[in-house]
Parts: C-alpha cells; structure tokens; sequence
C-alpha cells in the first residue's frame, strides 16, 4: 500500500515558514547591525580617557562596597587588604610611593626645566610695594610706560637688597644643582649591565629609546631561548 506524500499545499506552508524565518533573520540582523553603529558612534563621541575614567570609577565603586563591609564586621580595612596582597604588589606599591615622594623630578628635557624655574620664581616673588610703585612712576614720567622709544639708561639703579637677594638666589640655584647631580637613585634588585656609573647612564639612555624594541630580545637571551 503505497503513501501518499505531501500535498502541494504542505509544500507551499512549508516554504513559507522557512521565508518568515529568513525574512525575521534579516531583520533581526537589520536591528543589531544598526545598533552596533549606533554604539560604534557614540564611543568615538566620547573623550580619549573615557575608560581610564571609567576603570577607576567602577574601582572607586567596588573600593568602597569593600569598606562598607569591613566596617560592618568592624575590622580596619587597610589591614585585611593587606592580607590579601602579595609580596611582590606590596614591593610595587612602596616602590611608585618611594617615587611620589620626592617633589624634585630632575631635569626632563630644557622646556620642563625652564617652566619649574618660572614657576619658582614666581612662587618666590614679594607682595607688591605700592608705594615704591607710584614713586617710580613719577620718578620715571612717561618712561614708565615704555612706548615706541623708551630711554631707561641711568634713570633706574637696583638697591642693594636687590642685588644681595639675586646673588643669594643665583648660589642657591648652582648649590642645589651641584647637589642633584650627586644625587643618584639606586636599586639592589636591578640587574647589573654596566661597568661603572657613565656607562650606566648611558645604558639608560639607550633604555630609555630602544628599551621597548629590546625588551623580547633581553627575554630570550634570559630564557635561553635565542636565536
């Protein structure tokens, strides 16, 4: 006895469904690809630093729900954290606090050096004397505003004070320079690489430049593992 198979109709019904299916995958697809532009491009309208801000928001956040429950069992916080950090983290951590503490970040390069040495002297400046303002400004006419032609030349002559407080300004400056440049941070754990103290700071300089091209060669040659 044979069986009948599908009708043509079950064939058309079937088909059908198999549309729908394609044509809600379609739009499904539609949806999600509009919406991941969307996202794409209100990333890019965000600022540069948006998830360094946001790390250290959620860190915050996460930092004090740890609090929160430590004071709660009513222990000190900075205790069981310390518990929970290793040898090497703590090293770490003293190590960058060791950094932070001395205000004096060198020399960098010729700009930055000019701008502290502004500033300083800035911070170093006197409060205003009225008084002898108006009284070079009469002494002075109409000198004191400069113009097109100023003649200045044995109209003013520095006081005594002046000149004694640039001088001791001026040895302070060579003092504290002469007493940086003996100055020298050292590290027991940091490997040795060099013979004496210029070729160590020449070795830092090349750190400095190529230190990131050589890191993976230094690797290898530590590990054995070099070509």
């Amino acid at each position: 006895m044979s069986v009948a198979g599908p009708s043509v109709a079950d064939k058309m019904k079937e088909r059908m469904e198999r549309l729908k299916k394609l044509h809600n995958a379609r739009n499904e697809a539609r949806v999600d690809n509009h919406k991941a532009t969307v996202e794409e491009d209100e990333m890019k309208k965000l600022p540069k630093n948006w998830e360094a801000k946001k790390r250290q928001a959620d860190w915050l956040i996460e930092d004090k729900k740890a609090r929160d429950v430590v004071a709660e069992k009513g222990l000190d916080y900075d205790r069981v954290k310390l518990l929970n950090v290793s040898a090497v983290e703590a090293e770490r951590v003293d190590r960058l606090k060791s950094k932070k503490k001395n205000g004096d970040p060198g020399f960098s390069d010729y700009e930055a050096a000019t701008a502290r040495q502004y500033q300083r002297l800035i911070k170093a400046m006197p409060p205003p004397d009225m008084e002898k303002y108006e009284r070079q400004k009469q002494e002075l006419g109409d000198n004191f505003y400069g113009g097109s032609n100023p003649v200045l030349f044995g109209l003013h002559k520095d006081s005594k004070q002046a000149v004694d407080k640039m001088v001791k300004d001026i040895d302070g400056q060579i003092a504290k320079r002469k007493k940086y440049s003996r100055r020298r941070t050292h590290n027991d754990d940091e490997d040795i690489s060099y013979i004496n103290d210029k070729n160590a700071r020449f070795n830092k300089k090349l750190e400095r430049f190529y230190g990131e091209y050589t890191q993976e060669i230094k690797q290898n040659l530590e590990r054995g593992t070099a070509i």
